[in-house]
């Protein structure tokens, strides 16, 4: 089972890299584990008319998409909603979402991104994907550092949340994977 855990911030100084190698961490005991980092693919933020070339950038992620069984986007929370860069993600692929699995990992002030969530949620169930009900919601994250900088602090107690989404994710893509291989999926 493959697993795309996809890094939504492109700030500097963010903390997406820090939660996303950590879930990748605890997600390498169930799925093979491909991390992108919307930074780095640095997607064009305009999207094309119908009859224009795909970008070389769009092109070089798609692939890598398709191929997986399911996804766990890391996204902070910004003005109560998801960063530009990771709506501008979702939106330049439309199959490459239908009928796999969405686990979403939130950070943030006080809501731990809980409204970045739920809007995530609604662009999802538009582009055909299925997010799962378990979240990983993170308030106030810069307080769970150890004294020596590591993150999480073991008292966080977001492990066991991280398990039981991931567990559910699981079972997500294995049956969608399963109702794609027997049935392929027609939007």
């Amino acid at each position: 089972m493959r697993l795309a855990v996809i890094i939504g911030s492109t700030r500097r100084g963010r903390f997406g890299p820090i939660v996303a190698d950590w879930l990748a961490q605890e997600a390498v005991k169930q799925f093979e584990v491909d991390l992108l980092d919307l930074k780095a693919a640095d997607l064009p933020t305009t999207l094309p008319d119908t009859d224009d070339e795909t970008p070389a950038q769009v092109a070089v992620l798609a692939p890598r998409l398709a191929a997986a069984d399911a996804f766990a986007v890391v996204t902070p929370e910004i003005n109560c909603s998801f960063p530009a860069s990771l709506k501008t993600a979702l939106d330049w692929y439309y199959e490459e979402w239908h009928a796999k699995p969405v686990a979403i990992v939130s950070y943030g002030r006080e809501s731990g991104g809980c409204y970045a969530t739920a809007q995530l949620r609604q662009v999802f169930s538009e582009l055909q994907a299925v997010t799962i009900r378990n979240t990983v919601a993170l308030p106030c994250y810069w307080e769970q550092f150890t004294a020596d900088g590591g993150w999480p602090k073991p008292s966080a107690g977001y492990e066991a949340q991280a398990k039981l989404m991931l567990d559910q994710l699981t079972w997500w893509a294995e049956a969608l994977r399963d109702a794609r291989t027997r049935r392929p999926y027609k939007h």
